[in-house]
């Protein structure tokens, strides 16, 4: 699906802000039978425009650990480094966020954990193991000085793919 129309970006606009809405309400709300709709939030998912689907989570609320904020560098920013270090990041859970950035690092990590410790363990058995890494400085949150409000609309990174029992889409 290379390109949308007025319809697919009203679905897409209605996801964004509330993804949990039922594809009953979903057709209601642009205009659709239920069942068309449906199809098109399909079409959507399986032409990757729906990445997927994930929950906004009170900061803190799920887990009352300490914020670890790592820059990476890689050996070299070849094709081959970034993809091969990606999804050797991918596979790991304890690494909660990761932006390819500009300026003096590579990559940018953030794990959650629960004391030094369990830093050290994640340090030992993952960070030093990613492929191509050839520096990680590692940062311990003090406090949340501020964080922004989610906006309706914002491009947010989905935790769970569309395909598969994990990110199954349910509708009425």
């Amino acid at each position: 699906m290379s390109t949308q129309d007025a319809i697919d970006r009203n679905i897409l606009r209605l996801l964004r802000v509330n993804a949990r809405i039922s594809n009953a309400q979903l057709a209601q709300e642009v205009g659709l039978s239920a069942s068309a709709c449906l199809r098109r939030v399909k079409l959507l998912e399986a032409a990757g425009v729906i990445r997927g689907y994930t929950a906004l989570v009170e900061p803190g609320a799920a887990h009352q650990g300490i914020a670890v904020l790592i820059n990476i560098t890689l050996e070299r920013q070849t094709e081959d480094y970034l993809n091969r270090f990606e999804a050797a990041v991918r596979k790991h859970p304890e690494i909660q966020e990761c932006y390819l950035m500009t300026g003096g690092s590579d990559y940018f990590l953030r794990v959650e954990v629960a004391n030094a410790g369990e830093f050290e363990r994640i340090h030992k058995e993952i960070l030093s193991t990613l492929p191509g890494c050839c520096a990680s400085i590692p940062a311990f949150r003090s406090r949340t000085s501020w964080l922004p409000v989610q906006r309706a609309g914002a491009d947010i990174a989905p935790v769970a793919p569309c395909r598969g029992e994990a990110g199954k889409l349910h509708r009425n």
